[in-house]
């Protein structure tokens, strides 16, 4: 049976199309950086971030607002620090 992450990781550049270009110009950039490297917690953590709002989910990206409740933990910090450096 496959772990969540291996069904997850296929989807990532399908779930990161967004309704704001700005977030796709931004997660499409990180990944096509990143997402060999990304560990199965980095794709879960990705794929918490994607259930975000397209307008919260900008704020963030832009150092508008912090990550809050269920999404501020240490991977998605760490992920959005990324993101916000390209």
């Amino acid at each position: 049976m496959k772990k969540q992450s291996e069904i997850d990781r296929p989807r990532l550049r399908w779930r990161a199309r967004r309704g704001l270009l700005e977030n796709d110009l931004i997660i499409t950039k990180f990944l096509d950086q990143f997402e060999d490297e990304l560990t199965d917690a980095d794709v879960h953590a990705l794929t918490q971030l994607f259930e975000m709002g397209d307008n919260e989910l900008l704020d963030v990206l832009l150092a508008r607002t912090q990550l809050e409740g269920e999404y501020d933990t240490p991977e998605l910090r760490r992920l959005v620090a990324q993101m916000r450096e390209l």
